[in-house]
């Protein structure tokens, strides 16, 4: 591992929290979920994309799934009590969170949004999410990840 660190891994560092930090390779581009899981050998249920959405009010709202299901919008609206929300374009990734897309971390992004990890990853010891740059990822337990990003536990997935 090298000797970098991402925001995300000091963010854990200073809350004295603890967490494993993975690497993998990666081309120019993102990298779906699934080569992600497969490249890091660990399920892909244990394995979070963050997805950030606007809802019908305008606001911004972020949510986390296993890289193997799909967001239910309507699950994710009534989670965070809007009528709906919808993916913001990937364009408008990095405005609103600071990330770049296949980077998105739910921890440490430009400004606090309401965010929410789908049920599943209470089930789980550890889990893995963006460490905030392709190619990096930072593994912890749900609680303390939730804990740092603000995260509610909802059934947000089809």
């Amino acid at each position: 591992m090298a000797e970098f660190k991402t925001n995300v891994y000091r963010i854990f560092d200073k809350e004295k929290l603890p967490y494993t930090p993975h690497t993998y390779e990666h081309g120019d581009g993102p990298v779906d979920g699934a080569t992600i899981s497969a490249l890091l050998g660990i399920p892909a249920s244990h394995v979070f994309k963050t997805l950030v959405t606007q809802g019908n009010d305008r606001n911004f709202y972020v949510f986390d799934v296993p890289v193997d299901r799909e967001l239910d919008l309507k699950k994710a609206a009534k989670a965070v009590g809007v009528k709906s929300v919808e993916m913001i374009h990937v364009a408008d990734i990095n405005k609103v969170t600071g990330y770049v897309r296949g980077g998105c971390s739910p921890v440490g992004m430009k400004k606090k949004y309401k965010t929410v990890f789908d049920i599943s990853a209470k089930e789980l010891e550890t889990m893995l999410v963006s460490a905030g740059r392709i190619g990096w990822q930072i593994e912890a337990k749900p609680d303390d990840l939730a804990k740092i990003s603000g995260a509610t536990f909802a059934d947000i997935v089809m």
